[in-house]
């Protein structure tokens, strides 16, 4: 039986299902205490970014092959417990790049030109042609704090629009043929030199609170910052408080360190202008839904279908 307990694009659901029993059952990302009864004859499990795969659901999961990641974030799965108990782990590797890369640039060119906010003044009657000038992305420098495969994609897609890249990442060898377009520097000089700075790591102890007070204020305080990476990599009251002051120009947030995003948690955010907010969406656009659910259901079915 397969198990979907996050949304899945509904084709890719009727072609699973048509092959094996299938429960697809996305309320169950607000309801999770109610999945470890639900596993016994579940051989594939497939969720995004909410559902907890614990070492405990792992437990009540005798039957489980696979757990299928609608998505390539894994820091709500337990690897080693998968490793331990013989579960493979396949995220959609590829699928949702080029949705995240247009979300950063999109936003990057937002937030620089600064003329996008002005809705309200202009409702209640205000023209603010000079505070809405801005500044082009042509020429602008885009760092890029992790080096993988969004992040290059991204690059190139800055390329195009005349942005010169560097990035930080200590896995990337410093000899490969990645450095040709991008210049690779410390996370130091990308601060000092950015005009746009975009977040490319996974959550670990290592990445926890990687931009915080600090390094926020290394940045110049005309630099935009965005996250489109994982919630938790961004210390959120000292990127309110640099915001509040004047430390930088702006800011995009895609993911959170309490997710879904609550009103007790959004408050530290109230009233700043030069802030954007979106419900961890910037790798899910219709197309590319379609991408990782067509991945996914493909790798479940070939996975079902090798006994």
């Amino acid at each position: 039986m397969i198990l979907v307990t996050e949304f899945m694009d509904e084709a890719s659901v009727v072609r699973m299902a048509d092959a094996f029993p299938t429960q697809y059952a996305p309320e169950l990302a607000d309801a999770q205490g109610d999945i470890p009864a639900r596993m016994a004859g579940v051989r594939v499990l497939i969720v995004r970014n909410r559902t907890q795969v614990t070492r405990a659901l792992l437990a009540a999961a005798p039957d489980l092959q696979m757990v299928g990641r609608l998505g390539v974030g894994l820091d709500n799965i337990d690897l080693a417990a998968c490793k331990e108990a013989g579960v493979a782990v396949c995220p959609a590797v590829g699928a949702n790049t080029l949705s995240v890369a247009e979300y950063v640039v999109t936003n990057a060119a937002i937030l620089l030109r600064n003329a996008y906010q002005a809705k309200a003044q202009m409702l209640a009657g205000a023209w603010p042609r000079a505070a809405c000038s801005g500044r082009e992305v042509a020429g602008r420098t885009l760092g890029l704090i992790g080096f993988g495969e969004i992040a290059q994609a991204t690059a190139d897609m800055a390329h195009n629009l005349g942005m010169r890249t560097c990035a930080h990442d200590p896995f990337v060898p410093s000899d490969s043929p990645l450095w040709s377009k991008t210049k690779n520097v410390s996370l130091e000089d990308m601060y000092a030199c950015a005009d746009v700075i975009s977040l490319h790591v996974p959550l670990t102890d290592g990445t926890r609170h990687l931009i915080n007070a600090e390094a926020l204020g290394q940045m110049r305080d005309d630099a935009v910052l965005i996250n489109a990476a994982r919630g938790g990599v961004v210390d959120e009251a000292a990127l309110a408080d640099a915001l509040r002051q004047g430390g930088i120009a702006g800011a995009a947030l895609d993911v959170f360190e309490t997710e879904p995003l609550t009103a007790k948690a959004a408050a530290k955010f109230a009233e700043l202008p030069n802030l954007i907010l979106t419900p961890h969406i910037a790798g899910v656009t219709q197309d590319s839904n379609v991408r990782v659910s067509e991945m996914i259901a493909d790798l479940t079915l070939k996975t079902l279908s090798q006994e």
